[in-house]
């Protein structure tokens, strides 16, 4: 609904009167991203089931009796339609918008729709303060602006958020950095609220790590340590509270089933500097020396992968299998959209194994890029359940947007789910005394993994 609203809103710009059309149910989410965009009065009909699981005869006739005169009536009216009532202001950058006990504040947050579901740290002007403190930056200093409601990111509203999520002073940097990262046009957190419910990924690399108490060892991706904890949490909270992502009774969050927000995900220094690898840090482009955090979506999570053996093979085609295996068919959408950077979270275990094999990162990522195929017919079943009725391999090629290994015409024929073996990304990190490792999927263009370095104020 976000893309149609935007279509609209262009449509409109260029004095053209428009209608947008939507599944049901998404009217509310259409109509919070038009007010956003500025075409708040634009008419929303909506079709009346869901296009995918209505046989072609239903569909039309739908369309026919229903979704067609709906639209010439809405065309005719024009933009005599009543705006939607406007929501209250945002309250100032250091209003005191409540005071009372502990459970006062918890109820009207929660009733304000402020809140995450669970409890959360009063951002009292002295809790707000210290974690200021952490940081040179001027509170009022925008750091981007957030879609879908438009609201500016500022580092003041960042720390506010922080003591809410239950991070520390001290971790202010890394929420700022993550707030960058998430700001960043890149990132696209327009679509953060699509269907999927993708969920973002913070993963942190460097000195930081350490310095700060970040857990990457056993249960590394559970809650339990603060730091990696509170700073998951709070990039959900801050996604609904400054970008404004809200599930029901909000609107604009539509993920159909979704999933919760992810532990931050802390890179083993001493795993990788054990073995002579470059860091996660380095593969992003940053020098060792940096802390460094990035931010990607996740729309899957693979299997644990347990892998062993006499071999290098051992290890990589259990790699091979179970990764793949979770991302499947889905990887039509990076072949689609034209960016896919799967995560393989390694146990150093594992690592360790294939360094003594002669298997480095690289040959990793050429090994996975090479085997983990899927049947084309898979791909394009896949496309056409979640609506790309277009998809197409043959025109891709021929468009040059992939190479040769995608031609052919048997639709059963093989191909590889990743086309670049260097967007694959490889963190190592979990139990050190286990052979485990596990599969992060990403979703194509709606957050590719953006990184930003950490500014500590020493």
């Amino acid at each position: 609904m976000p893309a149609v609203m935007r279509a609209a809103a262009t449509a409109e710009r260029a004095g053209v009167p428009a209608v947008a059309i939507g599944g049901a149910g998404f009217e509310g989410m259409g109509r919070a991203v038009g007010t956003s965009l500025g075409v708040g009065h634009v008419p929303i009909v909506s079709y009346p089931g869901v296009i995918l699981t209505d046989p072609t005869e239903v569909f039309r006739t739908k369309m026919r009796d229903a979704v067609a005169p709906a639209v010439v009536e809405a065309l005719v009216a024009g933009s005599t339609a009543a705006e939607p009532e406007a929501e209250s202001a945002d309250h100032g950058p250091t209003e005191v918008v409540a005071r009372g006990g502990l459970d006062d504040i918890h109820d009207l947050f929660e009733a304000r729709g402020w809140t995450d579901g669970l409890p959360s740290v009063p951002p009292t002007p002295q809790r707000v303060a210290a974690f200021l403190d952490h940081t040179r930056r001027d509170p009022d200093e925008v750091l981007g602006v957030l879609a879908p409601e438009l609201r500016q990111a500022t580092v003041r509203s960042v720390a506010v958020n922080g003591v809410m999520a239950g991070c520390r002073p001290q971790d202010l940097p890394v929420l700022l950095a993550i707030v960058e990262c998430v700001a960043d046009p890149v990132f696209r957190v327009q679509d953060a609220g699509s269907t999927p419910g993708w969920e973002p990924l913070v993963v942190l690399s460097g000195p930081v790590v350490e310095r700060l108490g970040f857990h990457s060892g056993t249960g590394a991706m559970r809650v339990g340590r603060r730091a990696n904890t509170a700073v998951g949490r709070f990039l959900r909270l801050y996604l609904r509270n400054v970008a404004g992502l809200r599930i029901p009774p909000g609107q604009t969050d539509q993920g159909a089933i979704a999933s919760t927000w992810h532990v931050a995900l802390a890179e083993d220094d001493a795993a990788v500097r054990g073995l002579g690898w470059p860091s996660f840090r380095v593969d992003r482009g940053f020098d060792d020396a940096d802390s460094v955090v990035t931010v990607q979506s996740v729309v899957a999570v693979s299997a644990p992968i347990y892998s062993g053996g006499e071999t290098a093979a051992d290890h990589l085609d259990a790699l091979t299998t179970i990764f793949g295996n979770a991302i499947g068919p889905w990887a039509y959408t990076g072949l689609e959209f034209g960016a896919f950077h799967p995560l393989l979270v390694l146990g150093p275990a594992v690592a360790t194994a294939l360094a003594g094999f002669g298997v480095d990162k690289d040959a990793l990522r050429r090994h996975l890029a090479q085997h983990m195929r899927v049947p084309v017919r898979q791909l394009q079943a896949c496309a056409w359940n979640v609506g790309s009725t277009s998809f197409d391999l043959d025109a891709s090629v021929a468009a040059g947007e992939l190479d040769e290994r995608y031609a052919g015409t048997d639709p059963d024929r093989l191909v590889p789910m990743v086309p670049r073996a260097e967007d694959i990304g490889i963190v190592l990190a979990g139990n050190a005394s286990r052979n485990q490792s596990r599969g992060f999927v990403q979703n194509h263009v709606q957050g590719v993994p953006v990184s930003r370095r950490i500014e500590e104020v020493t």
